[in-house]
């Protein structure tokens, strides 16, 4: 992937005066084609040396804001509008490269202006940029450029963006509270055995009597902190970086992504945004020209879930085969029963892109109802779960005092 970098200029404009400043592009092929835009002729092209000390800019891993949804779908729906009103493409990066809060966004619409004023299309410009641009928004692209409705095409894809924040946020929301609840009763059970317990144990040690039997389960737990949050600490800073580097690997996602699906509460929701996620990404790509096998490809890829696109993977060999999406999708259990019935209906009436843009619609309304019922039901479930672990750590605590009120009368 090439990298920007600043290059010095000299040219000469049609007076014959020299012109000098600086532009950042990948190559100097790109300097040359912009200054020609510019009505200039090169005299020097000069790489200019990487910025040093406040001038550096400053990546700190793990802190530098990447590319999102969000941006992507504010670029795509901006991109859109000025295409449309008759902008220039090279223009039209230009402006958003500028307007752009994003710094990295910024810098990779540089380098796809560059591309493009070098004579590459602005779909093969996106895609030297996998980890930014998602594939699905890289073939619509394509298909709008050769079908010469790019500014449809990108308006699509920002749709299309804008109903995935939309619903990630809603999932996220959800998860929330409970996660917070969860957090607070840990920190608060820490808290009270690594301070409170060995208070209340040095008090029952004057005793002279043997200690109740949830009272000594406490007292073993406390004294067991010294090695238990070391190596808690270690294995959860240690698994965090073997996920983060494996999450996204075949054999994981094999594991993983089953395992999610059948989970009691969550594998459900999961479902329904997973099923929402595949009706309206294949809407969107059926709508913007995309050959039907290449599309059932991408959306498999960009389901986020493995299950999904396995069931996908064998539904395009049974489609290359001659078969309609239909009916392999009914043996695939990853599917709801409405689902393949509302294709096979759209397949027989020529209206399979609005099919399943209703599927879609329905699905995130489902997803919306089930993430308020969840966050509704586990409210209280996490106030009675973090009642009973704290209040049966205080009443432990307090039997020894029970036992010897009891024995004085």
């Amino acid at each position: 992937m090439a990298v920007a970098q600043e290059y010095a200029y000299a040219g000469r404009n049609s007076a014959g005066k020299v012109v000098k400043g600086k532009l950042e592009a990948s190559n100097e092929a790109a300097v040359a084609a912009r200054l020609a835009g510019m009505g200039l002729s090169p005299i020097s092209i000069t790489a200019e040396a990487e910025g040093t000390g406040l001038n550096r800019e400053i990546n700190i891993p793990g802190f530098t804001k990447g590319v999102d949804l969000k941006d992507l779908a504010i670029m795509s729906r901006q991109m859109a509008t000025m295409i449309g009103s008759g902008l220039s493409l090279l223009r039209t990066l230009n402006i958003l490269a500028d307007q752009t809060t994003n710094t990295v966004l910024a810098r990779i619409l540089r380098q796809v202006r560059d591309d493009v004023e070098t004579g590459t299309s602005i779909s093969d410009a996106l895609a030297r940029h996998p980890e930014e641009f998602p594939p699905i928004m890289i073939n619509m692209v394509r298909a709008g450029e050769i079908g010469g409705f790019l500014d449809g095409a990108l308006e699509s894809i920002a749709a299309n963006f804008e109903k995935e924040v939309k619903l990630r946020d809603t999932i996220k929301s959800a998860l929330t509270y409970p996660v917070i609840v969860l957090v607070m009763s840990l920190v608060a059970v820490m808290v009270m055995l690594i301070f409170i317990v060995p208070i209340f144990e040095s008090m029952f040690a004057g005793l002279g009597s043997e200690l109740p039997l949830p009272t000594q389960m406490l007292v073993v737990a406390s004294e067991s902190m010294a090695y238990v949050v070391p190596i808690l600490l270690v294995a959860i800073v240690v698994f965090g970086v073997w996920w983060k580097k494996n999450k996204n690997t075949l054999a994981v996602r094999k594991v993983k992504d089953p395992i999610m699906l059948k989970l009691p509460v969550f594998g459900p929701l999961l479902q329904k945004v997973a099923v929402a996620r595949f009706a309206r990404n294949f809407s969107n790509m059926i709508g913007a020209g995309v050959p039907i096998l290449q599309a059932l490809k991408i959306v498999g890829e960009t389901s986020g879930n493995w299950v999904i696109e396995n069931a996908l993977a064998e539904v395009s060999d049974s489609v290359r085969q001659g078969q309609s999406i239909s009916k392999p999708l009914l043996a695939q259990p990853a599917f709801p029963p409405m689902v393949t019935q509302m294709i096979a209906v759209g397949e027989d009436a020529g209206s399979l892109e609005l099919m399943l843009n209703k599927i879609a619609d329905f699905y995130d309304d489902e997803v919306q109802a089930a993430t308020e019922q969840l966050t509704a039901a586990i409210e209280p479930l996490m106030i009675a779960f973090l009642g009973v672990v704290i209040g049966g750590m205080v009443i432990a605590l307090y039997l020894p005092i029970f036992s010897i009120s009891t024995v004085v009368q």
